[in-house]
């Protein structure tokens, strides 16, 4: 088995195990690190889509030739997407947890049973 299909594989069981604990457990905080395993899950995936085995980074430097460049070098579009996929995480992972601390502070438990009819 290639390179690439291990990384899809690990992907998709990340994606998978990500989705079940969050989907499954009542603990915001669970609920929170399930949707952060499968963002990293998706990450995963869209590097293994973007590789091309033989190629290499997509760096063009002086010592390359730029005709022959695009021949042998990887897509840089998934690379970048991923770049930009990692920030966002970050940043609603950042967001959800804020909302955790505000949902304790309120005076309820993590459990997110606790907030069934409540209104903001």
């Amino acid at each position: 088995m290639s390179d690439v299909n291990i990384v899809t594989l690990i992907g998709v069981a990340l994606l998978l195990v990500g989705f079940y604990g969050a989907l499954s457990r009542p603990n915001v905080i669970k609920m929170i690190v399930g949707f952060a395993i499968a963002d990293t899950g998706v990450n995963m995936i869209i590097v293994a889509v973007g590789y091309l085995p033989g190629r290499t980074a997509p760096i063009l430097d002086s010592a390359a030739d730029a005709a022959g460049a695009a021949a042998r070098m990887v897509d840089p579009i998934p690379q970048a997407l991923v770049l930009t996929a990692i920030v966002i995480g970050l940043a609603v992972t950042a967001l959800m947890l804020s909302f955790a601390v505000r949902m304790r502070r309120s005076g309820g438990g993590m459990a997110i049973d606790s907030y069934g009819e409540q209104k903001w």
